[in-house]
């Protein structure tokens, strides 16, 4: 039994945050991407109406996680920003760009709305993205390679896998959340995505399977294989029942899984090969005082996205 530590539960709230990240705004960013499949003007209107009263919201876990990691752990953060700047810039001005996008789409005339959906669509990609090759590139550990280190072959693996994962997330929140004929093309492109992201995650695996066996080498990975395989199933069954709510819900569940099964590959490393948790945590009245905040922030944060979901509960027509 492993006894968790102040520096174990600072490192937890950091990765809750970036899971809940992944999980919200990476649905809007399958939406997002999405407005490529969609050519028809009303249905990229219902997909981005769908989203808009809800994204900024959901963003606030990004910023809950860069604030924390400074305070938290100060040398990943210096260590591994001044490695990543470049990949790091480009999904911050991706980000921009699909905020810009979807809030003034409102504003303009109906022949601005086509330039506007594609720079939505572009920036929900490249956001997508470099998030996924972010993640491959800290996996790898190989941080400290160049500039363009993202862009090499596993990195750029990842990146693709999670851009299949947002889409299969986008698919299933269009058939919850859109009334009309959108839902039912959604659902055919919700089986495409599911077979890209489980090819993708094999290959993944196949190429660096460091952690994996890491993973497997633990109880906790077993457990969390066969809750994913339970949960793969489950989801099989849904979608070919059409059930959109539970489809989600289970898509958001995998995507869960496999971050804690990573998590536990990956521990004790942040930075696998350079740092671990005891060695870039900050000192243990910093993290008290940190926590303390953490304990008021998050339950918040959770209560405003949960009443934003709940004002804007209604499909859009």
């Amino acid at each position: 039994m492993i006894a968790l530590t102040l520096d174990d539960i600072s490192a937890a709230t950091l990765a809750v945050s970036l899971l809940m990240y992944l999980l919200l705004d990476g649905t809007d960013l399958g939406v997002g991407m999405l407005l490529f499949f969609f050519r028809d003007a009303e249905a990229r209107r219902k997909l981005s109406l769908s989203i808009l009263p809800i994204w900024d919201a959901n963003e606030t876990w990004l910023v809950l996680l860069a604030g924390g990691m400074l305070a938290l752990f100060p040398l990943l953060y210096s260590t591994l920003f001044s490695a990543i700047y470049l990949p790091l810039f480009i999904m911050l001005l991706a980000l921009v760009g699909r905020a810009v996008a979807l809030e003034y789409r409102g504003h303009v005339s109906r022949r601005w709305h086509r330039y506007l959906d594609l720079a939505h669509g572009l920036s929900s990609l490249i956001a997508a993205f470099t998030q996924g090759a972010l993640v491959g590139l800290v996996i790898t550990g190989r941080t400290q390679q160049g500039p363009f280190s993202w862009l090499t072959l596993y990195p750029t693996l990842c990146g693709f896998g999670l851009m299949a994962a947002y889409l299969l997330c986008g698919c299933c929140w269009i058939m919850w959340r859109i009334s009309g004929p959108e839902p039912a093309f959604a659902h055919q492109l919700a089986w495409l995505f599911l077979v890209l992201s489980l090819t993708l995650m094999v290959a993944i695996n196949l190429l660096e399977n460091g952690a994996l066996l890491q993973a497997w080498q633990r109880v906790p990975g077993k457990v969390l294989m066969l809750m994913m395989a339970l949960t793969l199933i489950a989801l099989l069954r849904a979608l070919y029942r059409e059930r959109p709510i539970l489809s989600l819900a289970l898509v958001l569940t995998l995507i869960t899984l496999c971050w804690a099964l990573l998590i536990v590959g990956l521990y004790p490393w942040l930075l696998p090969g350079q740092l671990t948790i005891s060695q870039a945590a900050a000192t243990p009245a910093t993290q008290r005082f940190l926590l303390g905040g953490y304990a008021l922030i998050l339950p918040l944060t959770l209560a405003y996205n949960s009443w934003a979901f709940w004002v804007f509960r209604a499909k859009v027509r």
